[in-house]
């Protein structure tokens, strides 16, 4: 791969170059060779935008309600970037990034980026390269980033621990009454949306959510309850509402002090997890290693235990 000259790239990032953009985000999705002088490069620049990650079932209405955020954002003036993940094929590992597709009318905006990316087999919801191309957008000088996930279940829950502000998407009609008494992806909301609230059953579905809510962890007066806002969001209806509360949102993290700690608690993620990827690395290439079998040989036969042979493997590896 033919190295690029970072600095420039990153000015030009800056300036609003969709084309540096795009070229930074793949470097990181490419894990290039110098995706530590990016890192570097776009550290001082971070900091600035705010995040909000969408999430829900498939065909809750997650890529219109971005692209209906993306059009209120924008008539306030604010510079916008969207990341929309989709789920990877087992079979080809192509993805169909269709959202772009539902998000085409911002195409020719120069205030919009829209990223598509693949979650290439990365389970929770979200690409694996996710939070480093959140730090490239916010160093673009997105003011406001939106992040889709794929379409979700129960489980899937890692847009919470991305994302300053997390929005669970509903719809009636999709089974997501049950849902709102299961544990899981019903209980990271910050703010929730019943889209499609033209439809029967609307009400019974904010009604549900609002008393799971009651169920929940108790809260004081000063804390945080999220918003039950209803939406539709083709027409564009209820997304001033919810604009209103993602900004109420935001507003309490700072007084308060929980926005910060938010983001120093997905800082810490994200230095664990290139930790950890490290020593997966160092771990393949210790496989049929000598000292890597005759560790293994003594536990067969019972000389030693497992849990000291990996403390001595340990021990070899952080030697290394």
């Amino acid at each position: 791969m033919t190295a690029v000259d970072v600095p420039q790239l990153v000015a030009q990032a800056r300036e609003g170059r969709p084309r540096a953009v795009a070229r930074l985000i793949s470097l990181v999705e490419g894990a290039s060779p110098q995706l530590r002088e990016v890192m570097a490069a776009l550290a001082p620049l971070t900091g600035g935008a705010y995040v909000v990650g969408l999430t829900g079932s498939p065909g809750v209405g997650k890529s219109t309600s971005t692209s209906a955020l993306v059009s209120a954002y924008r008539k306030a003036g604010k510079r916008v970037g969207v990341l929309a993940v989709d789920p990877s094929s087992p079979f080809s590992g192509g993805a169909l990034l269709g959202d772009r597709v539902r998000m085409s009318d911002h195409a020719s905006d120069p205030g919009v980026y829209i990223r598509s990316m693949a979650t290439r087999g990365h389970l929770g919801g979200l690409a694996w390269a996710a939070p480093q191309a959140i730090r490239v957008l916010d160093a673009a000088g997105c003011e406001v980033i939106l992040v889709e996930t794929v379409g979700v279940g129960q489980s899937e829950v890692e847009i919470a621990s991305q994302a300053d502000t997390s929005v669970v998407l509903l719809a009636p009609g999709m089974g997501d009454g049950i849902q709102a008494a299961k544990a899981g992806i019903l209980e990271i909301g910050d703010v929730y949306v019943v889209n499609k609230a033209d439809r029967d059953g609307a009400d019974a579905t904010a009604r549900e959510l609002n008393h799971m809510l009651g169920l929940g962890e108790a809260r004081g007066r000063d804390d945080w309850r999220p918003p039950i806002v209803k939406t539709v969001a083709a027409r564009g209806q209820g997304i001033d509402e919810l604009v209103e509360a993602l900004e109420k949102h935001r507003a309490w993290m700072d007084e308060r002090g929980v926005l910060a700690q938010r983001r120093a608690t997905r800082a810490a993620r994200e230095v664990e997890t290139i930790a950890v990827t490290a020593l997966r690395a160092r771990m393949a290439d210790v496989h049929g290693d000598a000292h890597l079998d005759a560790l293994a040989a003594r536990v067969a036969v019972g000389e030693l235990d497992p849990y000291a042979a990996a403390d001595a493997l340990l021990a070899t590896l952080t030697e290394a």
